[in-house]
C-alpha cells in the first residue's frame, strides 16, 4: 500500500484479493477499512483514528470522487473498490467460512435468504446483531470467544464509519485469527429490504453513488461530503508538495 492523503490505499484489486487470501491462507488475523469521503476526513482530523486507518492489513478506496482526486493528481489510472463489491467477491467465491456481524436482526435474516442462494452453505454460518451502544462499551472479550469458536475465515462488521473501525481495532487482540471488513450498508443492499437501498446501475456507471446516497439520506450524507469538501484543497495541496519533493529527490 501507499499512503495518499495521509491514508494508506491499495487500487490494485489483484493485490487487495491476495493479501486477503494470503492472510487467511496463513491462519492470520486482520481488517480491511473502506476509505470513503467520510472516514478520510475523520483520519486527517483525529490522530488516533488515523492510526486505525493505518494499521489495516489492507484498505480500499470506497470513494470514487477520491479515486478521481488522485488519478489526477498521479496520472493514473485510478478506481474506486466498493465495500458492497469486496462483500460479493467473496461470498461469490463460495470457498470462504464467514461471520455476520452488526446490523439488525430483520436484515441479517433477509441477508441470509440472499446469500443462500449464492452459497448455501451460508445457512450454517453465524449471523449475529450488536446492542446499539458507545463503541468503548463493548465486551470485545465475549464478542471474540464467540467468533474464536466458529473461527471463521472472513468477518463482516456492518456498523457504519467511523464506529466500525474502531469496533475492528478493539476487536481484534481478542481474534485467534480472520480477517475483519468493515463494509457499513453492504448488509442492507444485499438483504434487498429496508429504506437503504444501492444506486441504480446507470448511477454507479456514471460513479454518482455518492449523490445517489446524499439524496437518499440528506440529514446524515450532506454534512459528511461537506466536510469532505472544506477539507479537500488542503489535501490537494499537501499531496502536490510530496509529489514535487519525491520528484525532486528522484532527480538528485
Amino acid at each position: 500500500m501507499k499512503k495518499y492523503f495521509n491514508v494508506f490505499l491499495e487500487f490494485d484489486k489483484d493485490i487487495i484479493h491476495s493479501t486477503i487470501h494470503n492472510a487467511v491462507k496463513q491462519d492470520l488475523k486482520g481488517y480491511v477499512c473502506a476509505i470513503e469521503s467520510n472516514n478520510l476526513s475523520i483520519a486527517n482530523k483525529d490522530i488516533h483514528f488515523n492510526k486505525v486507518v493505518n494499521e489495516a492489513l489492507v484498505n480500499v478506496c470506497d470513494g470514487s470522487n477520491i479515486a478521481r482526486f488522485l488519478g489526477k493528481l498521479y496520472d493514473k489510472n485510478f478506481t474506486s473498490y466498493i465495500g458492497n463489491d469486496i462483500f460479493n467477491y467473496f461470498i461469490a467465491q463460495k470457498t470462504y467460512t464467514h461471520y455476520f456481524l452488526g446490523n439488525t436482526e430483520e436484515i441479517l435474516y433477509k441477508l441470509k435468504e440472499q446469500l443462500i442462494h449464492i452459497d448455501p452453505r451460508v445457512n450454517n454460518m453465524p449471523f449475529e446483531s450488536l446492542p446499539f451502544k458507545k463503541v468503548e462499551d463493548f465486551d470485545y472479550k465475549k464478542i471474540a470467544t464467540k467468533i474464536n469458536r466458529q473461527s471463521p475465515d472472513l468477518i463482516w462488521v456492518s456498523l457504519g464509519a467511523p464506529k466500525q473501525e474502531l469496533f475492528m481495532y478493539n476487536l481484534l487482540p481478542y481474534l485467534n485469527r480472520g480477517v475483519m471488513f468493515g463494509v457499513g450498508a453492504a448488509f442492507n443492499y444485499s438483504a434487498k429490504t429496508g429504506p437503504v437501498k444501492r444506486a441504480p446501475q446507470w448511477m454507479l456507471n456514471a460513479k454518482l453513488e455518492w449523490l445517489y446516497r446524499a439524496c437518499e439520506e440528506p440529514k446524515k450524507n450532506i454534512p459528511r461530503y461537506w466536510n469532505f469538501i472544506k477539507l479537500l484543497p488542503s489535501l490537494i495541496y499537501q499531496e502536490k508538495r510530496l509529489i514535487r519533493s519525491t520528484n525532486q529527490t528522484k532527480q538528485l
